[in-house]
């Protein structure tokens, strides 16, 4: 398989050398960078080329890396049936760039791009139908971004004098736990037996 993968990786990077930033094959899996404007283009080869085929989408998602200049990474999953074969295709984003959407090409990316553009917060140009999918409609933030916080900006509570269901700034009833991880139990602050034996630091 990885000689396949080595000629396909080759083929490539030989075809699509406008495109591809790099190419690597590790763990017997082949993961091409490409340019964001490319993606269209990129897949279309990729879905009508003899040589690959990869005309099943499995899936696009996002990765949110906030120390690099470009923060966003988009990835996208391919399948040959034909060949047999898999292949990773990853492009990176700044924030608030907005990528070409891949729906006319592979239909079903609808609702990936909608779950990336909800979670992440990348939006997607093309797209016949852009909003939330897994969220409410009036939901603020995107909650796979590294610097949203673990608790949310709102919660839901049914309010009985209104009775119905109300939105409010989130409210944590008590402070978060600290952890000592020099104890095998959490938040102790007892010496435990076997405890000694371990090295002040």
């Amino acid at each position: 398989m990885t000689e396949a993968l080595d000629e396909l990786k080759s083929l490539i990077e030989l075809k699509q050398e406008d495109a591809v930033r790099r190419c690597e094959v590790a763990n017997g899996e082949l993961t091409v960078h490409i340019v964001t404007a490319a993606i269209p283009s990129f897949v279309e080869f990729l879905r009508v080329d003899p040589n690959c085929l990869f005309t099943q989408m499995m899936d696009v998602t996002g990765a949110d890396y906030p120390e690099r200049p470009k923060r966003f990474e988009l990835i996208y999953h391919f399948l040959s049936m034909r060949h047999n074969m898999r292949i990773r295709v990853k492009a990176d984003l700044v924030d608030g760039e907005i990528a070409p959407s891949i729906t006319s090409i592979h239909p079903s990316a609808n609702w990936f791009e909608r779950e990336t553009f909800d979670m992440y917060g990348i939006r997607f140009s093309g797209h016949p139908d852009l909003r939330r999918l897994l969220t409410d409609y009036g939901f603020t933030g995107h909650p796979l971004r590294k610097d949203f916080p673990t608790s949310g900006y709102l919660e839901m509570h049914y309010d009985e004098t209104e009775k119905r269901c109300v939105y409010r700034p989130v409210s944590l009833v008590q402070e978060y736990r600290q952890f000592d991880f020099m104890s095998p139990w959490e938040g102790a602050e007892y010496i435990l037996p076997g405890d000694e034996k371990v090295e002040a630091k």
